[in-house]
């Protein structure tokens, strides 16, 4: 039974209650200076509202600064990032941030300003590497648009050859999402927080930062290496997405209200396993799920032949079993840009043939249960806890959008699960 009292912090620092009536210059700013009072309590009833109200405080002031160095880079460039980021997702990491910091015991309103202003940052960060991962990946699509280097290459329409408008599609994005990150850390350098917080949010987010790059750039390598080793796809994995989607949003979350070390390292443990299930999902999603509900083409991942613990999986249990045939279509498929629907659903017979498919969905199962144990391990307060628990849930076990029944089938059994990714 979730406990109704918020927990006692050893050695904590004091309550940020105090700064509720403190002079404007210790509550939150808005980026050109203004207090912006936030009620947690009203926050609580649409997270994600307020987090689009938070981004367009931070937005407005940027693209103001933006237009007064040159109005085309205002709107070609900065004003893509605005859009790119205010057309985003669920919000689920300043969703997970929102509510990490409230079952912590956020509840005063300078506490909660702070959270959605890093909130804010969290939105550009994913902006950031979502630009440059379809960048890198060559996506033509994002969230069912033009990805953002195909906007900027269209709107080049036929003035230029196609080529130079593709290679100036390319090299804008990569500055919008630098951009992006730029803005991103400014938000939080700029938040003003109480000093016994400062080094952790920010020591959180640089490592969150390399955290991301690290993973992508390892996942890079394994598409350059045709690497195929399940324990080296789990540890990209963790790094590039368990890590950055789950576990440090509810880090910076609970460093903002100041939690202990004994709560921070239970949502870490737990957000560590659940990010490395949602990121399980996602990949079984890209391989099985429908276009539609994804906003993405399917088998991205099996064209671009990146090493997802899926494909690690479906390959190492062909070899073992001495299946040529499936080996056969694993090796002329994975990483074939060229590979049609009729080969993609040959590939997608193997990842079930061999009980690739249904072995991650039990592995997914176990990270789920296990990070869900971590969580109810920790004492938070009851409401918010929650509220964040639920969110959990359905990020580590929600099937992913469009995505069919798995068939049945057994799934062999595998050494005890860890949430590190290989570690």
């Amino acid at each position: 039974m979730r406990r109704t009292q918020a927990k006692a912090r050893s050695a904590a620092p004091p309550p940020l209650s105090h700064l509720r009536d403190a002079p404007v210059s210790a509550r939150s700013q808005g980026v050109d200076g203004a207090a912006v009072l936030v009620n947690p309590e009203e926050v609580d009833a649409d997270v994600p509202a307020a987090i689009r109200q938070a981004l367009e405080e931070v937005l407005a002031g940027r693209l103001t600064r933006a237009g007064v160095l040159d109005s085309r880079f205002a709107e070609e460039l900065a004003g893509r990032v605005a859009r790119f980021t205010r057309d985003g997702g669920k919000r689920i990491r300043s969703q997970l941030l929102w509510w990490s910091m409230r079952a912590c015991g956020g509840s005063d309103k300078a506490t909660a300003a702070a959270a959605l202003r890093i909130g804010a940052a969290l939105e550009l960060l994913q902006t950031c590497a979502l630009v440059h991962d379809d960048v890198m990946d060559g996506s033509a699509l994002r969230r069912g648009r033009p990805a953002l280097h195909a906007q900027v290459r269209d709107a080049c329409g036929g003035a230029v050859p196609a080529s130079r408008a593709a290679r100036f599609g390319e090299v804008a994005a990569v500055l919008a999402g630098d951009l992006a990150l730029a803005w991103a850390d400014d938000v939080v350098a700029d938040t003003p927080l109480a000093p016994w917080t400062v080094a952790v949010v920010r020591e959180v987010w640089s490592d969150m930062r390399t955290e991301m790059v690290a993973g992508q750039y390892l996942d890079l390598h394994g598409q350059l290496t045709g690497s195929r080793s399940p324990s080296q796809a789990l540890r990209a994995a963790h790094l590039k997405s368990a890590l950055y989607s789950v576990e440090r949003p509810l880090a910076l979350g609970a460093a903002v209200a100041g939690a202990d070390g004994r709560t921070m390292r239970a949502l870490c443990s737990a957000g560590r396993c659940v990010g490395m299930a949602f990121q399980l999902r996602d990949d079984l999603g890209d391989a099985f799920g429908d276009p539609l509900h994804t906003g993405k083409c399917s088998g991205g991942d099996i064209r671009e032949g990146k090493p997802t613990y899926l494909a690690a999986l479906a390959v190492a249990r062909a070899e073992a079993a001495a299946d040529r045939p499936a080996l056969e279509v694993l090796q002329r498929s994975l990483g074939n840009p060229d590979l049609t629907d009729a080969g993609l659903d040959e590939v997608r017979e193997v990842l079930v043939g061999t009980g690739a498919r249904a072995a991650v969905e039990a592995k997914i199962e176990r990270l789920s249960a296990q990070g869900l144990r971590h969580f109810d391990g920790a004492v938070l307060d009851a409401y918010p806890a929650d509220r964040l628990r639920r969110l959990l849930t359905t990020l580590a076990t929600s099937p992913a959008a469009g995505l069919p029944p798995a068939p049945s089938q057994p799934a062999a059994a595998t050494r005890s699960d860890t949430c590190e990714g290989g570690r």
